[in-house]
């Protein structure tokens, strides 16, 4: 049986597990994951991937490929990790480290970039070879597929579309230094930053910790914004109206056939549902097959992303 070792580094969690070759997750296994930096962070993945091992062991024999999905910026084709971020940017050869450690032949990728990998084999890429794929979760990111072909842009940051200002002035500062980025209003760090820049305009009932690390829950939005909390209702609108234009600026600029929209943002469909209703037909015409939630399991998509990463396709 073919398998694949796959794994997703986000910056909350680090999942382990095995993918076979028509996407089936196999076994999986979660870790804790807190790094400061990319050594730090290549030290986490190679004591939970020896702890994978010991415990939970290969689910037939030794799987053909590794992949994983990284934060940042990932040159591929050499399999370096350049960046988490400019302030956390220390190139490492990622993929040969782990390669020569556990002798699996290793490809690494952008975690975006590999759920829009995952979305080519198994997803949308099934009937389209023109789709965008918009993540809104933590943060927001697009991987775009353009004649079959994934855009990588010249210095591997093709689908920072999280730093596009889309007509909702709020006056939020962006950590690239603008304001008003999608990714400020519509995120879940952006629906925290908003929520408590506007907690003193609008009554509510949302929890809203002191300790600034510690984000608002947008499930609790959502239910909030349901039952007419000003504050909630405030921030669902703007978020809906904020990726509403996102994909109308994706739609004019890449012309594609399908948009497939993933992360936790849209997990219950309320959000999905509103911002259907803000997209204008004339500039929708060409979107023929759509715009759809992932039929990927949002939970385990890193984890397939990573699988796709692996089959280097």
């Amino acid at each position: 049986m073919t398998t694949y070792l796959c794994v997703e580094l986000s910056g909350a969690k680090l999942l382990i597990g095995e993918v076979d070759e028509n996407g089936n997750i196999l076994q999986y296994k979660s870790y804790a994951s807190f790094f400061f930096n990319q050594q730090s962070a290549l030290g986490i993945i190679k004591a939970s991937l020896d702890d994978y091992i010991n415990t939970i062991g290969f689910f037939d024999k030794k799987p053909v490929a590794m992949g994983v999905g990284l934060l940042g910026r990932v040159d591929t084709a050499n399999g370096v990790w350049l960046q988490i971020d400019p302030n956390r940017s220390e190139p490492i050869m990622l993929a040969k480290d782990l390669e020569d450690l556990y002798g699996i032949p290793c490809h690494i990728d952008n975690d975006v970039k590999s759920a829009t990998r995952a979305e080519r084999l198994w997803g949308a890429g099934k009937y389209s070879k023109n789709f965008v794929y918009i993540y809104v979760g933590t943060g927001i990111a697009v991987g775009t597929v353009v004649n079959g072909r994934q855009v990588r842009g010249s210095h591997f940051n093709a689908g920072e579309a999280g730093h596009m200002t889309v007509g909702v002035n709020l006056g939020i500062k962006c950590d690239c230094g603008r304001m008003d980025c999608v990714e400020a209003i519509a995120s879940e760090v952006g629906f925290d930053r908003c929520a408590r820049l506007f907690s003193q305009k609008y009554e509510t009932s949302l929890t809203i910790s002191k300790d600034e690390g510690d984000l608002v829950n947008v499930d609790e939005i959502i239910r909030l914004s349901r039952q007419g909390d000003p504050l909630c209702v405030v921030l669902v609108e703007n978020a809906v109206e904020a990726i509403a234009n996102l994909i109308m600026n994706m739609v004019r600029v890449t012309d594609p056939d399908t948009v497939v929209l993933g992360g936790g943002i849209f997990s219950d469909g309320y959000i999905y549902d509103k911002v259907l209703w803000k997209l204008h037909p004339a500039t929708m015409r060409f979107v023929t097959q759509g715009v759809m939630l992932t039929k990927l399991d949002p939970k385990f998509i890193g984890l397939l992303g990573a699988a796709a990463v692996a089959m280097n396709k």
